[in-house]
């Protein structure tokens, strides 16, 4: 795996690990269904899944700075009923 913004992705690619943990254990799509969809080998889906589960405290690390730039666009965001006061 290589980082890609501070994320473990699929090398070559601009999947991320946390991307295709999602499609696979949280939307529930069988591995060839993520490999096709995204043209990789179904091999590449596993060993993404393997980092994942081999790397817990990194992959939590990932997901609460996801969590943060999530709260902080929408702590920026304004609403449009505020500007025009």
């Amino acid at each position: 795996m290589r980082e890609l913004h501070d994320e473990p992705h699929l090398e070559g690619r601009r999947i991320t690990v946390q991307f295709v943990k999602t499609q696979v254990e949280d939307r529930g799509l069988e591995p060839r269904t993520v490999a096709d969809r995204h043209d990789v080998d179904v091999a590449d889906v596993y060993r993404a899944l393997t980092y994942y589960h081999d790397h817990p405290e990194e992959m939590r690390a990932v997901e609460r700075q996801r969590e943060e730039a999530v709260e902080e666009y929408e702590h920026l965001t304004t609403d449009p009923d505020d500007v025009r006061g």
